[in-house]
């Protein structure tokens, strides 16, 4: 006659916050890293003439008329 088996113990509270905690921390890692490569990506280049010359490319016609502040020492 054998003893039966010991049933298996549960698992802690601890474990499941440690596992939560890690899963957490690598998917904003993620993000971040996603971010920042969208940000490195997202910075403007210099266009070139043929660009500017295209059918398709779209340019600002209107004059932006910057108003120019007065200094508070004048």
């Amino acid at each position: 006659m054998r003893t039966s088996a010991p049933p298996a113990s549960p698992r802690s509270k601890a474990r499941n916050a440690n596992i939560v905690a890690i899963a957490l921390t690598a998917a904003l890692v993620t993000l971040q890293l996603i971010g920042l490569a969208m940000l490195e990506r997202s910075h403007a280049l210099p266009v070139s003439p043929s660009q500017v010359n295209s059918p398709d490319a779209l340019l600002c016609t209107g004059g932006a008329d910057v108003p120019a502040t007065p200094s508070p020492y004048d």
